[in-house]
């Protein structure tokens, strides 16, 4: 009898879905880390590799709304543009951002070898009329950053909407100015996401004067 009870009770024990994984935040990552990324990629010619990453570090946007983006959104003329904006699937919201120099050339560099139109995903994925997934971008993204010699496990496509926001907030401050390009309806939002410390904010103060 005992023996059935080990069993049935074996049986009908699940292990945690976070067994053996690394939760909580994912770390934004430091620039160094995104010119040695992009540097990589650079030498290995692996041009949509370079622009949907240069176009992540910019938008700040989700994964599921990275690979999302269409052409007209950031090429609406046949080439990128300074400034885009992108509808959030998953607030509703649009969010605009910038584009740097940098992540415009490695876009039309994209654009011209893959020869989108508008209407079309920016990143066709396997299948006709299809956009790459989020899995396959984050796959994409755990290479990019073993390449390097960083641990893929951890980092996550979040990782790459918090880092230029990250470093916005470290360099000025500006909480309110990080809500806005994140695209949260809360500050609160915006606190939690960047991690923002009793220190940080103990050190901005420091710098001010009355």
């Amino acid at each position: 009898m005992k023996y059935f009870e080990k069993l049935i009770s074996k049986t009908n024990r699940r292990d945690p879905w976070n067994k053996g994984k690394l939760i909580g935040p994912k770390p934004p990552l430091r620039p160094k880390h995104v010119w040695a990324v992009r540097t990589k990629l650079q030498m290995e010619r692996r041009t949509r590799d370079l622009a949907l990453f240069n176009l992540a570090i910019d938008s700040k946007l989700r994964g599921c709304d990275v690979v999302r983006v269409r052409v007209e959104d950031i090429a609406p003329r046949g080439y990128a543009v300074d400034r885009a904006i992108v509808r959030q699937s998953k607030t509703g919201r649009p969010v605009k951002f910038e584009l740097t120099e940098q992540t415009r050339e490695s876009l039309d560099d994209h654009l011209r070898e893959v020869s989108r139109e508008c209407g079309q995903y920016l990143f066709p994925g396997r299948g006709k009329g299809t956009h790459l997934t989020t899995r396959q971008y984050a796959r994409l993204l755990g290479d990019w950053l073993a390449s390097i010699g960083l641990d893929p496990s951890l980092y996550g496509t979040h990782s790459l909407r918090r880092t230029k926001a990250t470093l916005i907030y470290k360099r000025t401050g500006n909480l309110r100015a990080v809500q806005l390009l994140l695209g949260h309806s809360k500050i609160e939002s915006t606190v939690r996401y960047i991690g923002i410390e009793v220190d940080d904010a103990l050190e901005i103060a420091e710098q001010v004067d009355i």
